[in-house]
């Protein structure tokens, strides 16, 4: 009796563990996943996606994947962030750390426009 109530405890204990396991790596993937959302890709005179929600304290990545260059500039004054002209596959990165709606262009392309609502 007593080994088969060990046996029923050690099943479960093993079962509570295995679950914790697959949820774990559930919330690392959903992790990347959130993380490779916080990239902004230039191309074709847009930025994609043209308008990005996240947490504050996030930090976006801008990368220019077009064949010119462009610049990543918020349409506030004074200026909350202003990249350098990024070159092909230039990057640039701005934490958020309050929250608000920042509204962007690209200053060699004003036409090119963007915005980042952090919550």
């Amino acid at each position: 009796m007593r080994r088969s109530v060990s046996v029923a405890i050690l099943a479960a204990v093993l079962a509570i563990g295995f679950v914790a396991t697959v949820e774990g790596r559930r919330g690392f993937a959903l992790s990347a996943q959130e993380k490779a959302l916080m990239e902004v890709k230039i191309d074709n005179f847009s930025y994609a996606p043209a308008t990005l929600t996240v947490a504050a304290g996030t930090t976006v990545t801008w990368t220019n994947r077009d064949d010119i260059p462009h610049t990543v500039v918020s349409t506030d004054d004074p200026k909350t962030f202003k990249s350098k002209v990024l070159d092909t596959d230039e990057k640039f990165s701005f934490t958020f750390s309050k929250p608000g709606t920042f509204a962007y262009f690209c200053s060699i392309h004003p036409k090119m426009t963007g915005k980042v609502i952090v919550q």
